[in-house]
């Protein structure tokens, strides 16, 4: 554990003097800024302006922290040739991954919390004050900082073993079906053939399940959200990261690093 920590610290340590996550936050919080003018316009449905814009800011923006700082921890240290001294130690390939996959989750941890500290600041702006109701955004934020830490893992695993190209698009397009699972699972025998709904039926339940972890409308709607939905999905995103570091755990201990 004290390996792994220190391979997350120091993941953490660069990704934070990496200048471009600060301009990715600040375009973010810009973006808060601009709900806060657009919900002026929308008279009667400010916070629902706010909230829906702020939150797409907040997962468009991890998703890509996500996505292009998660391919690049791998083949960076091999391309700065430091991953060869660091594996010279006595810490283990695995313990590396995970270690990676940590300090680029508390990194985006910290850059949500800074996005959420600027939406909640623009619902103070336009509310003048917060009610328990407001908690839900609280809800909708650790969803997507869950959904993020999903894609950070796949990023790793395809790093793995690919190019940093083939990575990004590999991870943006399993990203992007595991928002479609439903109607993957819907298919109708009128569109596709019996064995290809079978087929999608059976890939559906492989591929991330990212629809569970959209509750946007519930939020700008001041809907609560189920407390057994958030177990759910903390469960689902633990065994599911678990799952994918494994395999990327085993792929990588196999890589010829010479």
């Amino acid at each position: 554990m004290t390996r792994i920590a220190a391979v997350a610290w120091n993941t953490f340590r660069e990704a934070v003097r990496d200048r471009v996550l600060y301009n990715l936050v600040f375009f973010a919080l810009l973006m808060i800024a601009a709900a806060i003018l657009v919900g002026q316009i929308s008279l009667g449905i400010e916070t629902i302006v706010i909230v829906s814009l702020g939150l797409s800011a907040v997962s468009i923006i991890g998703l890509l922290i996500a996505v292009f700082t998660g391919v690049g921890l791998v083949s960076k240290e091999m391309d700065k040739r430091t991953l060869y001294a660091l594996l010279a130690k006595p810490v283990r390939r695995w313990e590396f991954l995970v270690g990676k996959f940590g300090g680029l989750v508390l990194t985006l941890t910290v850059n949500t919390a800074a996005m959420a500290v600027g939406l909640f600041l623009a619902l103070l702006f336009v509310k003048h004050s917060l009610d328990r109701g407001d908690a839900v955004v609280l809800v909708a934020v650790y969803f997507i900082l869950l959904k993020l830490a999903i894609v950070v893992a796949l990023s790793l695993l395809f790093s793995c073993f690919t190019s940093q190209l083939l990575a990004i698009l590999f991870t943006a397009g399993l990203y992007v079906a595991g928002l479609f699972l439903s109607e993957m699972r819907n298919l109708s025998g009128s569109r596709v053939g019996p064995m290809m709904q079978i087929l999608f039926s059976w890939v559906s339940y492989l591929l991330p399940n990212f629809e569970n972890f959209n509750v946007m409308a519930a939020a700008a709607h001041g809907k609560a959200i189920p407390g057994i939905l958030i177990l759910h999905n903390t469960l689902y995103a633990i065994l599911y990261c678990g799952i994918v570091l494994a395999g990327a755990s085993v792929v990588f201990s196999r890589r010829n690093l010479k």
